[in-house]
């Protein structure tokens, strides 16, 4: 059986310029809480996804937004085989798949003392919690923190900490962002968003309880299969959709929709992570914030924007899974890709269906007034197109709808293959200390 083949693409990084004109680091974190292992086969018109023979495989770098290989625009004939999958409801809900639960009302309280109430899982799960001399864990590293694998000895379930470094919060001025992404978490419940356990902070530093998801990132899955066949395509698209929808429904403007920030639990459904840029907008803002290659042009032109971009930034993603490229790289420049977003003169490979063409025609254009998810139907436009005429949404919403991609872990068991593994900070946290930025982060 042929196996996904392709190089892997460097991550793209975020572009934020506020007043400040400072630029963002990126930021990524983990989701989902494990419940019961998985069984059914993980394929994508009939390939099999292969857990990483070390460490390095899935490179995660960061570099000039855009960048690309040449040889990644390539077809790979055989991960993209016409595929048969269907979006249509299963007869009954799929196997492991489980209510989102409500965050745990004894939670919060133990999260005072990290140190006593979370715990690294030993290398191998099965050999007991009180193994801590090393950690098997997937952590993101951060010019200002990094993403912790833990388990709670509360419930026993693994979770993600993200990590942020205060003077580095502070130095980066991501202050407003970081209060943001905190507060927006805090508001938002839903199936195919990353939820926000609880928050708590020490003298030198943030701390976010979040879902684990052990699936990794859609990024990874990206790269390896160069591009997803049309149904695929179509599912990860939809469930961004009902995602995307939900938090406009909340004056909720996301700002930084992409691969990368979007993960995978054990059942293959995506969960939308790093709410760095998200921000409450009930008409229009004016940051210019964001990667590059997902800008709209009203952005890039610091205009006045509104709910809107991420109608376009949907219309970019779409594209880049059917295609395995944005439609406005170019060289890895940032002001070739923003002189190519402000022309909009998009080549549509031969290889979309036309309906999916059509649905890109409309979602990548700078006619605020032509553009789907913006005009009086609002998301019900983009959820009518043709191109989602076989998806059932209200049992998309329900997570009833089988993902065409069950991630090779055992769920449940702080399982970490999909992700890299990164040396231990140094630093022991929870330690007393003068705290000289604790006024700043008043509701962590």
């Amino acid at each position: 059986m042929p196996t996904f083949g392709g190089l892997l693409k460097k991550r793209r990084t975020k572009d934020s310029k506020s007043k400040d004109l400072d630029s963002a680091p990126e930021t990524t974190v983990a989701v989902s809480p494990p419940t019961a292992a998985v069984s059914a086969p993980a394929a994508i018109a009939g390939h099999t996804a292969q857990q990483p023979s070390q460490p390095g495989q899935h490179q995660q770098l960061s570099q000039q937004p855009g960048q690309q290989s040449s040889q990644q625009s390539s077809v790979n004939n055989d991960a993209v085989g016409a595929a048969e999958h269907s979006i249509s409801a299963s007869s009954a809900p799929a196997a492991g798949v489980a209510a989102i639960d409500s965050p745990s009302s004894t939670l919060a309280p133990a999260l005072a003392n990290m140190s006593t109430t979370y715990q690294r899982p030993s290398p191998h799960p099965a050999s007991g919690p009180g193994d801590v001399s090393q950690s098997r864990s997937p952590q993101q590293t951060q010019p200002f923190g990094r993403v912790h694998l833990v388990q709670s000895i509360h419930n026993q379930r693994f979770y993600a900490i993200k990590v942020l470094k205060k003077a580095q919060v502070v130095k980066l001025k991501q202050v407003e962002h970081t209060n943001d992404e905190r507060a927006m978490l805090e508001r938002v419940k839903h199936a195919f968003l990353v939820t926000l356990w609880g928050t708590f902070q020490d003298a030198k530093n943030l701390y976010m309880v979040m879902d684990f998801a052990e699936g990794g990132e859609l990024f990874s899955l990206l790269r390896k299969s160069q591009r997803f066949p049309n149904p695929v395509a179509k599912f990860y698209a939809a469930e961004v959709t009902l995602a995307l929808e939900y938090l406009h429904s909340k004056n909720i403007v996301y700002r930084d929709l992409k691969p990368e920030n979007l993960l995978l639990d054990k059942n293959g459904h995506l969960k939308i992570t790093d709410f760095g840029f998200a921000k409450e907008v009930r008409d229009i803002t004016w940051t210019l914030c964001g990667t590059p290659d997902y800008l709209a042009p009203e952005v890039v032109s610091s205009k006045g924007y509104n709910k809107s971009v991420d109608w376009w930034s949907l219309g970019i993603l779409i594209f880049e899974m059917l295609c395995g490229f944005t439609p406005f790289w170019d060289s890895g420049s940032p002001m070739k890709i923003y002189e190519n977003i402000l022309k909009c003169r998009v080549k549509y490979p031969p290889s979309l269906v036309p309906d999916a063409q059509d649905l890109l025609s409309r979602l990548i254009t700078p006619d605020l007034t032509k553009r789907l998810g913006n005009l009086h139907g609002g998301s019900e436009d983009v959820k009518n197109h043709p191109w989602f005429a076989e998806v059932t949404w209200e049992l998309l919403a329900q997570r009833r709808i089988d993902a065409p991609y069950i991630p090779p872990v055992k769920g449940g068991s702080g399982d970490a293959c999909m992700f890299d593994t990164y040396a231990e900070e140094t630093e022991q946290y929870g330690l007393p200390a003068e705290d000289e930025y604790g006024h700043l982060f008043r509701d962590f």
